[in-house]
């Protein structure tokens, strides 16, 4: 039992491997949050455990598919630019204010199945978008708009 304990701790020294010691983690980053709902899985607060640990800031499109990758999610960023005078035809046409807007693309529902391997006891699967939302909205630039585009 002592060995199989000290396999175990190895594994919860990593916070993509945590099991015993994820709530250390999470008390460690000020999780769990209102973003992960009343029961997250325990892949959902790993996975926000090791974003919030990975992230080190930024502000491009490049910065927020990638935290939105640790996150678990696939998103493409569509950014947009007020009217100007000799726009393409077929541009969105739009005010001052769409130079602060940007739009978050993903699909309306994104499974997360659970895997092999991981505590028992778990939903087989979960559907939701609520982390991304929070979480991007947490880290957004403030004089920024967010439109969640679920197709």
């Amino acid at each position: 039992r002592s060995a199989q304990s000290a396999g175990d701790l190895i594994d919860d020294a990593f916070p993509s491997t945590t099991v015993n010691l994820l709530p250390e983690w999470e008390a460690t980053l000020g999780l769990p949050d209102p973003c992960a709902g009343e029961s997250p899985t325990v892949e959902l607060r790993r996975a926000q455990v090791v974003a919030r640990l990975t992230d080190n800031g930024g502000a491009s499109v490049d910065y927020f598919v990638a935290f939105a990758k640790t996150l678990g999610y696939d998103i493409t960023i569509t950014q947009f630019a007020p009217s100007r005078f000799r726009r393409k035809f077929g541009t969105p046409f739009g005010g001052d204010a769409w130079a602060y807007a940007w739009q978050i693309n993903c699909p309306q529902l994104t499974i997360n199945r659970l895997k092999f391997g991981q505590s028992f006891g778990n939903p087989w699967a979960t559907w939701s978008n609520a982390v991304l939302e929070c979480e991007l909205n947490a880290r957004k630039p403030a004089h920024t708009i967010l439109i969640f585009n679920y197709s």
